[in-house]
C-alpha cells in the first residue's frame, strides 16, 4: 500500500510541475500566487512520496505520512471549488458520478497517508 500511495503522489507531484494548467483552473480565487502554490504542492507531493518509500527511517516515513495527510486536507478546498464550478457549468460538467467519489476519496487519502506512514499505530504486544 505504501509503494502504491508513493507512486500515486509521485506522479501527481510530477503532473503539478509539468502541466500546472488543470490545477490552476480549479484553484479558489482567494488563493494568492496560484502558480507558486501549484508548483510547491507538486514538490510537497514528490517529497512526501520519497519519504514514504524510506525502508529504514521510521521518523522520515512518519513525517511523509503526516505531510501527505495535511496536504490532502489543505487541497480539499480546491476540490470543493472544482466541484462547485464544474457542476454550475452550462453542460453540467463532469457530473456527480465524478465529484462525489472524489469528495469521498479525500478523507480516505488522508487515512491512507497516515496508515502508510505508520502514524499513530503501535504494535500490540
Amino acid at each position: 500500500m505504501r509503494v502504491i500511495l508513493a507512486a500515486f503522489y509521485g506522479y501527481a507531484g510530477y503532473a503539478h510541475i509539468a502541466t500546472p494548467g488543470p490545477f490552476l483552473a480549479i484553484m479558489p480565487s482567494f488563493v494568492s500566487a496560484p502558480e507558486a502554490i501549484v508548483y510547491w504542492t507538486g514538490i510537497a507531493e514528490i517529497a512526501g512520496a520519497i519519504a514514504l518509500l524510506q525502508p529504514i527511517s521510521k521518523p522520515l516515513r512518519q513525517a511523509g505520512g503526516i505531510g501527505l495527510a495535511l496536504y490532502a486536507l489543505c487541497v480539499w478546498p480546491a476540490n470543493i471549488n472544482h466541484f462547485a464550478m464544474n457542476m454550475a457549468s452550462s453542460d453540467g460538467g463532469l457530473g456527480l458520478g465524478y465529484h462525489i467519489p472524489r469528495m469521498i476519496a479525500q478523507p480516505i487519502l488522508i487515512w491512507l497517508a497516515l496508515f502508510a506512514g505508520k502514524v499513530g499505530w503501535r504494535r500490540r504486544t
